[in-house]
């Protein structure tokens, strides 16, 4: 891979300009700095260290080693499926289950289930270790997820993701009385410039973000809100609510800390799901039931809206 250091980026240490870089994959600062010391980063054909300073027109070459092969286990665990057919099938995804193995999470996750209920035939467009996965989900949301059982639908959904055709609602519940019944945040998010693993607003080089959201309910010290995604960036509506001044409850990686020992992650549900099934033609939706801890969680605060998490 290739890339052409812009007037933008001239004068960036060399690792934050490749960790920045929208053309490159998602891969780690300390990733990259490993890649640097190991000679597979060249600038202008040189070897180079992580804290150089590039100029405008250095062309900078990267050599990314080919992962080492991932064996992904099927496993019996059971899927709340919405709806299936042979080319797709929709999952109501729970809370704590990691879409696909990762670091730190290499079995239990919502692929290893899909090997095991779809006896390999998923899509492989995303690699062997993200099979069938379209788009994902946080750990700790819950809700409705698409999964492509061959590479044709794969590329039909993707192409519906990528011109922000599918339908995505989600309900949510945030910090405070929003005063206003709708709204929309329209900021571009891209990777945080200091902690890679969290997202931000109006950085250099993010990209368009548009969050619609309706207030459903709005209690003492908390609102019970319906966000529509017009884009689907990494954390969009996590990072949009608290842009607002109002972080989800229960996000202690964006919002307050206070009062997150109660759950387990942000409060946040992708209810309805709709998209044009690539081989049909004909318009798909489907509705996620809130899960249970969810409902008592709205009983709790209807019943006391001011209470103290």
């Amino acid at each position: 891979m290739k890339l052409t250091v812009s007037e933008e980026d001239a004068l960036s240490r060399l690792d934050l300009f490749l960790a920045e870089s929208d053309e490159m994959p998602d891969l780690s600062r300390s990733y990259i700095q490993k890649l640097i010391k190991g000679g597979n980063v060249l600038v202008n054909h040189e070897m180079a260290r992580n804290s150089r300073k590039v100029m405008i027109g250095d062309e900078v070459e990267i050599d990314i080693p080919e992962p080492e092969p991932l064996h992904i286990e099927p496993e019996n665990i059971p899927l709340d499926i919405l709806y299936e057919d042979d080319d797709l099938l929709v999952v109501n995804k729970p809370k704590g289950m990691v879409v696909h193995p990762a670091p730190g999470h290499p079995q239990g996750t919502l692929v290893n289930a899909l090997l095991y209920h779809c006896r390999g035939s998923l899509s492989g467009i995303n690699g062997i270790g993200r099979p069938g996965i379209v788009h994902r989900i946080d750990k700790d949301t819950t809700g409705s997820l698409v999964v492509a059982k061959n590479d044709r639908t794969h590329a039909g959904l993707a192409a519906q993701l990528a011109e922000h055709s599918i339908k995505r609602v989600y309900n949510a519940i945030v910090w405070d009385n929003i005063r206003e019944d709708n709204g929309t945040v329209n900021a571009p998010i891209g990777r945080h410039p200091a902690d890679r693993k969290k997202m931000a607003m109006n950085v250099k080089n993010g990209r368009e973000a548009v969050t619609h959201y309706h207030v459903l309910e709005r209690f003492g010290k908390y609102t019970y809100i319906e966000c529509t995604l017009e884009t689907g960036r990494t954390h969009q509506i996590r990072v949009h609510m608290t842009g607002t001044g109002h972080p989800l409850l229960g996000d202690a990686v964006y919002g307050a800390r206070k009062g997150c020992e109660h759950f387990e992650g942000q409060t946040l549900h992708a209810r309805v799901l709709g998209f044009v099934h690539p081989t049909t033609g004909e318009y798909m939706e489907f509705e996620a039931q809130l899960p249970p801890y969810f409902q008592k969680l709205l009983t709790l605060l209807r019943d006391d809206p001011d209470h103290s998490f």
